[in-house]
């Protein structure tokens, strides 16, 4: 019985284990899909990304998210020239996100997709 006990603590002691790592994987991949979805943000230190969504989520119309999402734009763009660094001339298109990220053509089958 002792012999069972410990090999159920043990087997709870790795699942535990699994869990945990699987958790921050999990977290690191959102963080940088979110990161990913700022234009310029590998420019940007961690506060100026939360800035800038706080920034996009406080505009009250899509007016002002686009004005504040072009003169992001624009500082990305002087950004990198000063560290002569190159990123795309264009931001991806809205709604669209990172390869890997939610949206759009992925290769799962999904619910009773099967195969491509």
């Amino acid at each position: 019985m002792l012999k069972k006990i410990l090999m159920v603590s043990a087997l709870t002691v790795a699942m535990s284990s699994v869990w945990a790592a699987d958790q921050e994987r999990v977290q690191e991949q959102v963080q940088t899909q979110s990161q990913s979805r700022i234009y310029g943000s590998q420019l940007m230190t961690p506060q100026e990304r939360a800035e800038y969504r706080s920034r996009m989520q406080a505009a009250k119309t899509a007016e002002e998210r686009e004005r504040i999402r072009n003169e992001h734009h624009e500082q990305m763009k002087v950004r990198a020239r000063e560290r002569g660094v190159s990123i795309p001339d264009e931001p991806p298109a809205r709604g669209m996100m990172a390869p890997g990220g939610g949206m759009g053509g992925g290769m799962g089958g999904g619910m009773g997709g099967g195969g491509r």
